[in-house]
């Protein structure tokens, strides 16, 4: 039996520990952002429940979020959402699309500014 094939499925722990560590970093940055913006924070853990929430807070209408499921037009509809996100405090809209290509960096900074 050749068990070299069995040797490459599975990441390295420290990919591992980086997905996690920045899994995290998000979680609690989500968790932030939607306290900044009147929700309570742990709605920014329920799965679907979260992306409602964040369209609610943001473009005033939770049920956008099912624009989602469009192909092509949920691409719109996420740069819409980073870039009414930053605006809603007080960044630019280049702060806005840098959230949509750069979440684990923009987000955290978003979510601990003093906007």
């Amino acid at each position: 039996m050749d068990y070299s094939s069995y040797a490459n499925q599975g990441g390295s722990p420290v990919s591992g520990a980086i997905s996690l560590i920045l899994a995290v970093v998000v979680i609690v940055a989500m968790w932030k952002l939607f306290e900044k913006g009147g929700e309570a924070g742990w709605k920014s853990l329920i799965p679907v429940y979260n992306c409602y929430t964040w369209f609610k807070m943001v473009e005033g209408s939770g049920w956008k979020f099912l624009l989602l499921i469009i192909p092509i037009v949920n691409i719109v509809v996420t740069f819409k959402l980073y870039i009414n996100t930053a605006k809603m405090f007080g960044q630019s809209t280049l702060f806005g699309v840098a959230m949509v290509f750069f979440p684990y960096i923009m987000l955290p900074i978003l979510a601990f500014s003093n906007n």
